[in-house]
């Protein structure tokens, strides 16, 4: 077993997760696995290992390589609807401010009703955006035409796919070599 159970030399050895269809479950989190849950479904036939580490473990009958990358054997259509969370929220519009375009990401990012709940406005994907903390200030109760601070882009419901597509614009903190390969398929190949 690894030193401490969990880490080797300071990594941890996480697998990355993939579905049927090679593609990762999410990217934003990146779906993955702790090495203790990837070995578990490796001896429960329910992935495939695709890449391992160097980094073995043992136990008294056998040695085993961690698996890097794991792809699902049956196939986990996603959600049609994502839920309605700030997360999502702040994900569909890419962690920026949709008034000023402050860079992503902002540390005091927020969420802006731009019809205010004062005004009869509702907490939906229709009638909320991300903001920075100075444009949520600035607008305060305004209506969007009473203050000139229109949201970039309309705000709306986005599909899963859509949400899929947006975190692929954020990497993760920890990317194994051995994963590129199946986290940016449509980068342009090198000669």
């Amino acid at each position: 077993m690894p030193d401490g159970g969990h880490f080797v030399q300071g990594q941890s050895f996480p697998a990355l997760v993939l579905n049927a269809d090679f593609r990762p479950l999410s990217y934003f989190p990146l779906s993955v696995w702790a090495w203790q849950d990837a070995v578990k479904a490796v001896f429960l036939d329910r992935v495939s290992v695709l890449s391992e580490y160097e980094t073995e473990v043992h136990s008294p009958r056998m040695t085993m390589r961690l698996p890097s990358v794991i792809a699902l054997k049956e196939y986990i259509p996603a959600a049609r609807r994502p839920a309605f969370t700030r997360f999502n929220v702040f994900l569909r519009d890419s962690f920026a401010c949709q008034y000023c375009g402050h860079p992503k990401p902002t540390p005091d990012l927020t969420f802006d009703h731009v019809i205010p709940r004062s005004r009869g406005g509702r907490t939906t994907w229709e009638n909320v955006v991300t903001a920075c903390g100075p444009c949520n200030l600035r607008k305060a109760n305004k209506l969007p035409r009473e203050c000139q601070m229109v949201p970039r882009l309309p705000p709306r419901q986005p599909t899963s796919w859509e949400l899929q597509e947006n975190g692929r614009s954020f990497p993760p903190n920890y990317l194994h070599e051995s994963w590129r390969d199946y986290l940016y398929w449509d980068s342009e190949l090198e000669n």
